[in-house]
């Protein structure tokens, strides 16, 4: 129906009407929808009776999920992953009406959706079917690692975030230190007489810092030198804040976090389970058969 770049580059967007959201105890059958279907009208023609207007959205459709969003102010509502859609139906005996049974991801309850849409119910469900397929396919050719490198990102992200603050914080420090030996030397040094500074030390009048203590170059009481510092030449580089280097290729699947690796452990149990689609299974399992 869609290209692949529309859903996988953009989304598909459609407006229908929001019934509401229920609990099911399946995450698939077309009975459970329609028990679901029956009671969020009901509750919505009891709204309706007292002059509540049934409210309009708009889904925004692609292979990350389906978005559920207020027409106006573009506010997410929902944000229902792919991985988490088990089942996706449009109501033979009302064409207006469409669900779909998505995995909530604080509760891991199954929520059944509801909407009313006059002209587009068939095709909203094809669309998530043709996602799901789309996901399952890029979740299988990426290995997981595009939300291995997107983790890596984000916790880059606050990293620096921290340093800055941290930078902030020492220059202020540096700054109240420099203030203090200025107003010490004025006190300590006589009217009119300039304190001379040796030529190796910093503006605080203090040796330089050198993450290796410092060795004495004379030679010790026997007349011998002391022994050369060995150099760490087999340590992991790391930068000037002791964190090592972000590498993003450097992603194979025994080297994932244990957050990462249940996050990829969730989507592949989610994908392998499959979308219904009114009777039709939305599975790539195995991949030949659909080719």
């Amino acid at each position: 129906m869609h290209t692949p770049e529309a859903l996988s580059k953009h989304y598909i967007p459609y407006n229908a009407k929001f019934l509401g959201s229920t609990e099911v105890e399946q995450p698939k059958g077309t009975e459970v929808v329609r028990d679901a279907v029956r009671k969020l009208k009901f509750a919505r023609h009891i709204k309706k009776s007292e002059g509540q207007k049934t409210p309009k959205v708009e889904l925004q459709i692609s292979i990350y999920g389906v978005k559920i969003l207020d027409p106006k102010t573009k506010e997410v509502q929902h944000n229902c992953q792919l991985h988490r859609i088990s089942f996706c139906a449009d109501d033979k005996t009302d064409k207006r009406i469409f669900t779909f049974i998505c995995k909530d991801s604080e509760s891991n309850k199954h929520l059944c959706y509801v909407f009313d849409s006059e002209k587009c119910a068939e095709e909203i469900t094809l669309t998530i079917g043709q996602a799901f397929d789309l996901a399952y396919r890029k979740f299988l050719e990426s290995g997981g690692k595009d939300v291995e490198t997107r983790k890596q990102i984000a916790g880059l992200q606050k990293r620096i975030q921290e340093l800055e603050t941290e930078n902030t914080e020492l220059k202020n420090k540096v700054q109240d230190l420099e203030n203090q030996l200025r107003i010490t030397q004025v006190h300590a040094s006589p009217a009119g007489s300039v304190t001379p500074k040796s030529p190796s030390t910093d503006i605080f009048d203090m040796v330089p810092f050198s993450p290796i203590s410092p060795q004495s170059s004379t030679p010790t009481r026997n007349g011998t030198q002391p022994p050369p510092v060995p150099t760490r030449s087999t340590e992991i580089k790391r930068d000037l804040f002791g964190a090592e280097p972000f590498d993003p290729f450097n992603c194979g699947a025994g080297d994932f976090p244990p957050d990462i690796q249940s996050k990829l452990d969730e989507m592949q149990e989610g994908f392998k389970m499959g979308l219904t689609l009114e009777g039709t299974v939305f599975c790539l399992d195995p991949l030949d058969s659909r080719c």
